[in-house]
Formats: C-alpha cells, sequence, structure tokens
C-alpha cells in the first residue's frame, strides 16, 4: 500500500466545491426528480417536507409534484434505512438497500433485549408481517397486536423490534406534498407489489457513495451507512479509485473521473431543509460546517432548516406565516451576498411557498434577523 504522503493533498474548500459538485448543489441540475433520489442514493426524510425542499435546492425548475407524483405512484417511498433513520429512496433502493443495512438493524434489536424477556423474534416477525400486510397499520395498532401475544414485554420494544426487522414503508398520503396522512405500515414487498431483492453489492453501493459524497474515507462511509466494517471494501475497490489525504492526514477515496472543481469555483446560495444529507453524511463535517458554529444547527434533538453561503453553513432559516422567510446569519455577509441571499429565497418561496399552512406555490419575502426557536 502506498504511503498515504505520496497522495495528493485536498484542503477544505477543494472538498467542499468537491461535494457540492456531486450534492447537485453548485448549479442546479437539469435532472429528474426520480433519477436525483436515485443518484443522491436517498433523501433523508424524518419530516415530511425536506425531501422536497432537498430538491428545489438541487433541480432545475422543481416542482413539488414532481415528487408527490412518484410518491403516489410508488415510485420512490418512505422507510427506515440507512443511520436507522426513514429516508425517500426509489423502488430498487428500498427493495435492495434495506437489506444492506439489515445487520445493522437486527443489532439495533439488541439495546431493546430487556425489553423483549421470552419473546421469539422469528415469531415477532411473522406475527407483525401477517398484520401489516393484511392492511397499513399505524405503530401503535401493531404494538398492541403485540402486546396480545407478549403482554409482559416493554411496548416500545416491541415496536422498535417489528420496525427493524421487517422493512416497513409509510404508505401515502403520508409524504405526499400538500396532503396529510397519519404514519400508517405495511412491509415493502406489498406496497410494491414485488419480492425484495438481494442486497446491494456493498462495493457497488461504495462507488454510488462516492459519486454522491466524495472524496471521503472508509469513516465517513460508515457514519452514513451506519454500517461498520467497510475497510475491505475499500482495498477491494482500491486500485481503481483516485486517492487523496485530507489536511490532517485521513486517506480519502474518489472515482477518478468525478468532478473536483477548483476551490475558488463560485458556489451560490441555497436553502437546505433540516435534516438534508450533506450535513450528515460525513464523520468530519468540516467540508461543510466550520468548526466554530458546530452545535449551532441544531437545538436539543431538533434539527434547523440551515443556509449555505459560499458552499459552508452561514445561517439559519424558517419558514413564517404569511409567505416570509426569516434569515438568522452567523455572521457578517456583504451586501451583494445578502442580495444574492434574497434572490434565491425568493425563489424557493415562489417555488415551494412561504409558510407551514399555505404549502403550494406562493408570494412572500425574505428578512434578516433572529428566527423563532
Amino acid at each position: 500500500m502506498a504511503s498515504r504522503t505520496t497522495h495528493p493533498v485536498l484542503d477544505t474548500r477543494s472538498l467542499n466545491r468537491a461535494t457540492l459538485a456531486r450534492q447537485l448543489l453548485l448549479s442546479r441540475a437539469e435532472m429528474s426528480a426520480a433519477d436525483a433520489v436515485g443518484h443522491l442514493l436517498g433523501l433523508q426524510a424524518q419530516n415530511v417536507k425536506p425531501p422536497y425542499y432537498q430538491l428545489h435546492a438541487r433541480l432545475a425548475g422543481f416542482r413539488p409534484a414532481e415528487l408527490a407524483g412518484l410518491m403516489e405512484s410508488r415510485e420512490v417511498v418512505r422507510m427506515v434505512t440507512m443511520r436507522s433513520t426513514i429516508h425517500t429512496h426509489t423502488a430498487h433502493d428500498a427493495l435492495t438497500l434495506r437489506p444492506l443495512v439489515q445487520p445493522a438493524r437486527d443489532r439495533e434489536v439488541n439495546y431493546f433485549r430487556k425489553g423483549l424477556v421470552g419473546v421469539d423474534l422469528e415469531r415477532l416477525a411473522d406475527l407483525a408481517r401477517a398484520f401489516v400486510e393484511s392492511e397499513p397499520r399505524t405503530m401503535g395498532e401493531i404494538r398492541e397486536e403485540l402486546l396480545k401475544h407478549w403482554p409482559d414485554a416493554d411496548p416500545q420494544s416491541l415496536a422498535v423490534a417489528a420496525r427493524c426487522r421487517l422493512p416497513l414503508v409509510q404508505v401515502t398520503p403520508r409524504g405526499v406534498w400538500g396532503r396529510s396522512g397519519q404514519v400508517r405500515l405495511t412491509t415493502v414487498e406489498t406496497w410494491l407489489g414485488q419480492p425484495a431483492g438481494a442486497a446491494q453489492p456493498v462495493d457497488d453501493v461504495v462507488l454510488r457513495y462516492l459519486a454522491a459524497f466524495g472524496p471521503a474515507s472508509v469513516k465517513d462511509m460508515q457514519v452514513w451507512a451506519g454500517l461498520t466494517r467497510l475497510r475491505e471494501a475499500f482495498e477491494r475497490l482500491r486500485p481503481g479509485l483516485a486517492v487523496f489525504r485530507d489536511e490532517n492526514g485521513v486517506e480519502l477515496f474518489d472515482l477518478p473521473d468525478a468532478p473536483r472543481p477548483d476551490a475558488q469555483t463560485p458556489s451560490p446560495p441555497r436553502f437546505l431543509p433540516e435534516f438534508d444529507n450533506l450535513l450528515l453524511s460525513h464523520a468530519d463535517r468540516t467540508r461543510v460546517v466550520a468548526p466554530e458554529i458546530k452545535g449551532r444547527t441544531w437545538t436539543g434533538n431538533q434539527a434547523h432548516c440551515t443556509l449555505l453561503v459560499d458552499g459552508f453553513v452561514a445561517g439559519l432559516w424558517k419558514a413564517e406565516d404569511g409567505g416570509v422567510v426569516t434569515v438568522e446569519l452567523f455572521g457578517e455577509v456583504s451586501a451583494a451576498r445578502k442580495e444574492e441571499i434574497v434572490a434565491e429565497g425568493e425563489l424557493m418561496i415562489s417555488a415551494m411557498g412561504g409558510s407551514e399552512s399555505e404549502p403550494g406555490p406562493g408570494r412572500g419575502s425574505v428578512r434578516f434577523g433572529p428566527i423563532r426557536r
């Protein structure tokens, strides 16, 4: 193995621009929503609206109805995959990425073993599968059904076991823009009308991860996937990869022909929703979040919507009633930058609507000041 000192060094700005290019954030891509969801290996989706805002920040001419249509036609689905969090995935990835991360979901159940004494997990999975495949059920209904069989078990542990052991999807209208609906669950196989595929080969997923998030270290991908022991896959692929190191000497891998723009490439402002994958998919997040603002994008366990200026997180934003978007900057920016931020915010309001109560296309304004937490 070559010494790491022989690898070219990528400074923070170079990593930033490379990552933004992969994430379709340097310039909006002429790409369909379905293709973008696939390229990005899914969209973080703990809440309903973030996937729509993620695509607005990345795609030219995107409108919420496009992703909503994909949800309703079952070409994309919402389910638990990486890091045990809900993602919006293409149907193909839903069927094949969940098996890849299933070992991590099985380990997650072990944290709840105290509440599952005497519970046969195989029988639990069989019972829960039959229950949700007969018709979509709420998690409360699943919990109550399982309590009939194990009345002494911890109810929350039973629910976690069912969620981890089964590939459950949230059925529509949940997740559809402009509509509401309680979370109801069935298996991905039932919802899509086809059996789950074999897990995507880990080597293939490494290459896809690098295409969307690279250059990246082994640890970066492990954080993104919520998996361990990925070093072997990177070593198998090493001969065909470009290898760099960051300013701390950490080895980074990349696709040889992937875009790595000049560090001074202009990066326009972008409004990102809470839980955007850009901020959650690397072990070292300084390529996007400067050390001095670490922790400022969260309050407790609640993530805030973030604003990128010159490619880095520079503030927070929030859609208020009346079509007003409030921007709270972490530091001073030039008047010209403020004009760019306002223009980008107005574009978002026009396409997405400016308030939680009015989710359709709208009119509004951008103001600067503290956001309401």
